[in-house]
């Protein structure tokens, strides 16, 4: 019953593909990329083996329904394997005929189903495999993932080798560091970040608000959601990555006009601002930029697994023998971070205009509002710094401005992650200038232009050129 040597011919218009990739997913550029070149190198040579591709990235930013995009632009069969709690290996390599209710593995099963020996095969959350007594089912996919092993894969039940070089394997997952190395080690990693606002926003206008007519059976002219309607649900009602959250609570918003029509009551067909609090209760109100009025208090950029986020650090001097404090639920290395820049501070002590010995009469403490929420990471090095110089030599931080990246004893800054989400946060809460590292200046000029209009950068190499950019004068 197998697909011997039987193919789907593939469609090698790529301008088709690049369409269809782009009419179901907006944004996720690196992804169709890659996928074109894959593309146009089987159209040049004919005949290929299939890379494994691992989408890697938050949940709900479209992973799993890019496989079923790719299949159709370039006219595959398309099978979709879930291996979350997979624990047996027998589901991956089938079990010995000898058994009683002997069956072959899931891979040989849904390559029968498929009926060709090259279809598009997701394998999805790849990084919650488990293990158990009856094996591990992730090492028996290291040779299912191997372009150089897989043309001879052998299933216990078949008993032959059989050719999976020709199916195009894509894997997804949330969390790399779950998976195998070996095996993390046979596929192409392709990270998808989380959207901005500006691509929600074009995914709810171009994806969810149709389909969510077309599922509940409304019709577009009895509700209309303006831009500034949709902008405040992604701001002020949800805070992830993908656009799951966004996409129920549109939903709610259209079956709530649904009763409205079936109780024959009246409404205007537009949702207004004034409709969200009562539909969807009332907004929680993100981070937004707070003032500069003391000394000591600076803004600091963080990535969070639902996109960036803008930190504030605060600091206070009270007399004593220079201990120094820190709360805020901070992790090991932001405490770190706080050690370094006071003693860089105490060693470089002219910078702030005082002795050693001063310094070392006062008390510090420095804390990191939200204590409920745990911190950690090397990215608010700089903003530890500029807080304590701050408190010392009690000039203020300049207005609008937010910094991050890592310091070193010696007074280097260094490159930090997450540079594109701390952006995008800083503009959301209405920040104006930004110091980063300067080996980061390749990430901001990986972002669309118009996502950072009226923002502007300083990069810097060393701690004093922090304080220069960030302290005011008086």
């Amino acid at each position: 019953d197998l697909p011997w040597g039987e193919y789907s011919k593939d469609k090698f218009n790529l301008k088709r593909a690049q369409k269809i990739l782009d009419r179901d997913h907006f944004g996720l550029d690196k992804v169709k990329d890659r996928i074109i070149e894959y593309l146009a190198v089987l159209k040049l040579k004919g005949d290929m083996k299939s890379p494994i591709l691992c989408l890697y990235g938050p949940p709900g930013v479209g992973k799993t329904s890019l496989g079923k995009s790719v299949a159709e632009s370039i006219g595959r069969e398309y099978i979709r394997m879930s291996l979350g709690g997979l624990h047996d290996e027998s589901e991956v390599r089938g079990h010995r005929k000898t058994y009683i209710g002997a069956m072959p593995g899931k891979i040989i099963s849904n390559i029968k189903k498929a009926g060709k020996s090259n279809p598009v095969f997701v394998l999805d959350e790849i990084d919650k495999v488990g293990r158990s007594g009856h094996g591990d089912p992730s090492s028996a996919l290291l040779e299912v993932l191997d372009p150089e092993q897989n043309d001879s894969f052998q299933d216990n039940f078949v008993d032959i080798e059989y050719d999976l070089s020709k199916v195009l394997f894509i894997a997804t997952a949330n969390d790399l560091s779950t998976i195998q190395p070996a095996l993390r080690d046979r596929m192409e990693i392709i990270e998808i970040n989380g959207y901005t606002i500006e691509e929600k926003l074009e995914i709810a206008k171009k994806h969810l608000i149709p389909k969510l007519l077309g599922d509940l059976g409304m019709v577009s002219s009895k509700i209309k959601f303006s831009k500034a309607v949709i902008e405040k649900i992604i701001s002020s009602y949800t805070n992830e990555s993908g656009v799951r959250g966004l996409e129920k609570l549109i939903a709610k918003l259209i079956r709530n006009r649904a009763k409205q029509i079936a109780f024959g009551e009246d409404f205007s067909a537009t949702i207004s601002l004034s409709d969200l609090p009562t539909v969807l209760g009332p907004a929680f109100d993100k981070n937004k930029y707070k003032n500069n009025n003391v000394p000591g208090v600076v803004t600091g950029l963080a990535w969070t697994r639902t996109g960036g986020d803008i930190l504030f650090i605060e600091s206070s001097l009270t007399k004593g023998k220079g201990k120094l404090t820190l709360t805020g639920n901070l992790g090991d290395v932001m405490k770190e971070s706080a050690i370094i820049a006071l003693e860089f501070l105490k060693s470089n002590h002219q910078l702030l205009g005082m002795t050693q010995e001063q310094m070392d009469s006062f008390n510090v403490h420095v804390h990191v509002p939200e204590g409920a929420t745990p911190k950690d990471g090397p990215s608010a090095g700089v903003s530890m710094l500029t807080a304590l110089a701050s408190i010392f030599s009690k000039r203020k931080v300049k207005k609008y401005l937010a910094m991050t990246g890592e310091i070193t004893l010696r007074g280097d800054v260094l490159p930090v992650g997450g540079i594109k989400e701390k952006i995008l946060a800083a503009k959301r809460a209405g920040i104006k200038e930004i110091i980063l590292p300067v080996s980061n200046k390749k990430d901001v000029d990986d972002i669309k232009p118009h996502y950072i209009d009226g923002l502007k950068f300083h990069f810097v190499t060393a701690m004093k050129e922090v304080l220069q950019v960030s302290l005011l004068k008086g």
